[in-house]
């Protein structure tokens, strides 16, 4: 409770802000800061105000220590909040950090370093995946959470949020809440997740993982440690549930885990898999963009594409009508 004075306001005003954007940034923007105002102590200087020459510097150091140029735009927008939030000029703008950035970009072009995206786990590879997953308590955990991923085109850290108050059980499937997402920071979202008919329904692998590991609140998907082993004579003990949800990075990590084992690459899977699996059955499927836009939860066309893996380029080009039939 606010005690009405004007200190204890903007103390809260200060808590919202920093509210305002998701943990993943924030870790990130925090990392950024580090490195940077490291930099600057090695130095001797301070971090601020800096001048334009000063930021390309940092990040041709930067990227001289093999950071790839996603992660050096991410540390000159940390740099750019940081000036703002303190009222200095911003010198992040000056056209020796922008010239420099394009440099590092087309260096790093000719060297064949490119963002690498996670595969997608469409509706064939997602069925392989599966299919070895045992029906023990791990498994009934991950098949649950791999399918709702899909279903549901979620990213990580939706997937590790979801508790039991945000399900909604219907005829035709659960209404899952969204209360916090990245495309809309202000409003609760909600994504259907309906019956299917084969293997890969979601909401049945839902229910089969909360009836095994009796959850009634709270989160969904929770660690499990495995218990050690009994002593000779004794019956061998069960696992233990935890009480708190996963992390986003133990949501990538079981993606992982279970492309390896159905004989996939681990490190081509990830978190963003699972979303981006969801939309590209989608698109496979002739679904219009519109609606991949609102499964995706993108306010633009342009970020949808970013998700999408595109198979054959030689299937279907939209050149392929107008130029192949007049030759």
């Amino acid at each position: 409770m606010l005690d009405d004075s004007l200190a204890a306001e903007r103390e809260a005003a200060e808590a919202y802000a920093r509210m305002a954007k998701a943990e993943n940034t924030r870790r990130a923007c925090r990392a950024a800061v580090r490195a940077w105002c490291s930099w600057y102590d090695r130095r001797g200087l301070s971090p601020l105000p800096a001048a334009g020459a000063d930021v390309a510097a940092f990040l041709a150091g930067e990227r001289g220590r093999n950071l790839t140029p996603e992660t050096l735009k991410l540390r000159r927008a940390a740099i750019r909040y940081l000036h703002r939030a303190a009222g200095c000029p911003v010198p992040t703008d000056d056209v020796t950090v922008s010239e420099t950035m394009a440099g590092i970009s087309r260096q790093a072009a000719r060297d064949g370093v490119v963002p690498r995206k996670k595969a997608a786990a469409t509706a064939t590879i997602l069925r392989q995946m599966l299919a070895p997953i045992p029906d023990d308590l791990r498994g009934l955990r991950d098949r649950a959470l791999l399918l709702t991923g899909v279903a549901g085109a979620l990213r990580r850290s939706e997937l590790a949020a979801i508790r039991v108050e945000h399900l909604e059980k219907t005829e035709r499937g659960l209404r899952l809440t969204l209360p916090l997402t990245e495309g809309s920071q202000a409003e609760a979202v909600t994504v259907p997740l309906p019956y299917g008919h084969t293997e890969l329904c979601p909401v049945r692998a839902f229910a089969a993982w909360q009836d095994r590991a009796n959850i009634t609140a709270g989160p969904v998907f929770r660690r499990i440690w495995l218990a050690k082993k009994a002593a000779p004579g004794e019956p061998p003990p069960l696992p233990r549930i935890g009480s708190q949800p996963i992390t986003p990075w133990a949501v990538a990590a079981i993606v992982k885990a279970r492309a390896a084992a159905a004989g996939f690459g681990g490190r081509d899977f990830g978190g963003y898999s699972l979303k981006r699996g969801a939309l590209t059955t989608g698109m496979d499927r002739g679904e219009h963009p519109a609606k991949l836009k609102r499964l995706g939860r993108h306010k633009r066309f342009d970020v949808l594409g970013e998700y999408l893996e595109f198979g054959d380029l030689f299937e279907g080009p939209p050149q392929r009508g107008a130029l192949t039939h007049a030759l």
